[in-house]
């Protein structure tokens, strides 16, 4: 899975050949070289990936202009045939749930007629404030006949002080899988897979056999490879019966590869991308 968490100081440099100068500020100027950078960084890695991940912080920090951005990218995407995967981590009251769902994957009835949300195919969600929390989320995956990944057990080295905090049932991480597996039956997946599925860091590969004991159906979401130290040949035990009960994530390790790798950034993306998804396939399908 291509993220794509774009840093308006690190675009490709050809990602400035369209965006423009007449009659435009600093935030559109932005966003149109933002749209472009993500354009060919899918363009380059899409073929061996099966969707993108857009960090929407990174389009939402420009304002209106970002959005616009966003947009653009979530269509080009999908006429390249991959799915969308909104990376908000959105999580609140219920009612406010509803209102992050509407703008994800559903849409927002209006007096004028209802207005659409980004359509994504699925998206992240933070379960802390409980499962009635969850449940507007879980609703208009539903209906939308979309996904939703809740975070288990993140990729970032503070995720311990929180999500392995031991509870009489076991681990905090552990009473989160275990909310995702009673989502399953909710989120119609394909067969053994459902389309509950979690955020499990793969910089913690020696707790994933225990979250897949716990969450048999769910896809799992595995964050942390490249950039933040996780290796795919670590990540044997998220395997499920499904080919596609793991999805690999990485974004700075492909978009970033010629930094290491030197050449173009296309062909270097390309090539990074192809040899994660070979390793990925061999070691997880």
């Amino acid at each position: 899975m291509l993220g794509l968490d774009p840093d308006p100081l690190a675009l490709w440099p050809q990602a400035f050949e369209e965006s423009g100068s007449s009659g435009a500020g600093p935030a559109e100027r932005t966003a149109r070289a933002v749209a472009r950078h993500c354009r060919l960084v899918i363009d380059a890695a899409g073929p061996a990936c099966v969707a993108i991940k857009p960090q929407l912080a990174c389009f939402e920090r420009l304002g209106s202009s970002g959005w616009r951005a966003l947009e653009e990218t979530v269509e080009h995407a999908r006429e390249c045939g991959l799915l969308v995967l909104a990376d908000g981590k959105r999580g609140d009251v219920p009612v406010t749930a509803a209102a992050y769902a509407q703008g994800l994957c559903g849409e927002t009835p209006g007096p004028f007629g209802a207005v659409p949300g980004l359509g994504a195919d699925a998206f992240t969600v933070n379960p802390l404030l409980g499962r009635d929390a969850l449940d507007p989320f879980a609703d208009a995956a539903a209906a939308a006949g979309a996904g939703l990944f809740c975070l288990v057990r993140t990729s970032n080295p503070g995720a311990a002080d929180v999500q392995d905090l031991e509870t009489p049932q076991g681990p905090v991480h552990e009473q989160l899988a275990r909310m995702v597996d009673g989502l399953s039956g909710r989120l119609a997946g394909s067969g053994e897979l459902s389309g509950a599925g979690a955020v499990t860091g793969a910089t913690r590969p020696d707790l994933l056999r225990r979250l897949r004991e716990l969450m048999p159906r769910a896809p799992l979401l595995l964050p942390g490879v490249g950039a933040q130290g996780g290796s795919v040949e670590a990540l044997a035990g998220a395997r499920g019966a499904h080919p596609a009960a793991c999805l690999v994530a990485a974004s700075r390790s492909i978009a970033g590869a010629h930094g290491e790798r030197g050449g173009q950034p296309a062909a270097a993306a390309a090539e990074a991308a192809t040899e994660m998804r070979q390793v990925a396939w061999s070691r997880l399908a």
